[in-house]
């Protein structure tokens, strides 16, 4: 089971020069909240967003029940399926957390302009040693990971040590979770982090 064009949400211009795909993470459905904003607003900045959803969430979205991902090859598979289908010639791919990592394993075989990873799960929340990252080592397509600097899953003091690709450039929103959102205290909002994060896409997609 793969996702087909019928299953797309896209917002933007359909001919933009550079089409954003993004996948959901294992928790949340395309049309999540975060998944709706990034969506919009890199629209409004001109650019084609796709989202699509991994075979276990679509499931979800017709019977209502809760089911774990799908194994790493359907996954795979299902985010190779979908760049052929929308042409990887014009492509960033990416998405949020398991969602960006899947499109970080396929971004280098399918060709693509770019990819971006909004929370790359570096490693299990707990779990520093098992890392997630030894393809991120050698990728060669242009990548941008936009991540919280209190991510439980790879938090500054964490990906700083790492030996990774000099494709990749991370750039870090000030006292971000998981989903960028920062604490009271710290005098940021979570809107400021997110519109930081849309600003680097765009930004990246332009100098590509």
């Amino acid at each position: 089971m793969t996702a087909m064009a019928s299953d797309f949400l896209f917002n933007g211009p359909e001919d933009a020069p550079i089409t954003f795909v993004l996948a959901h993470g294992a928790g949340a459905p395309m049309d999540s909240a975060y998944m709706a904003y990034f969506a919009e607003q890199l629209a409004i900045k001109g650019f084609r967003v796709a989202r699509f959803e991994f075979p276990y969430m679509a499931a979800r979205r017709e019977d209502g029940k809760r089911r774990p991902p799908n194994t790493a090859k359907i996954l795979l598979e299902t985010y190779r399926t979908v760049i052929n289908e929308l042409g990887a010639q014009n492509l960033i791919i990416g998405g949020k957390s398991m969602g960006g990592r899947i499109a970080s394993m396929v971004a280098d075989d399918m060709n693509v302009r770019g990819l971006v990873c909004l929370g790359y799960p570096f490693h299990p929340p707990g779990k520093p040693e098992k890392r997630r990252t030894e393809h991120l080592e050698t990728i060669k397509t242009p990548t941008r990971i936009l991540q919280g600097t209190r991510d439980p899953f790879g938090t500054a003091d964490d990906v700083n040590g790492y030996a990774l690709s000099s494709a990749i450039k991370v750039h870090w929103l000030e006292d971000g979770d998981h989903g960028f959102k920062p604490r009271k205290k710290s005098g940021r909002t979570e809107a400021q982090n997110w519109d930081e994060a849309v600003d680097i896409l765009a930004d990246f997609a332009r100098s590509l």
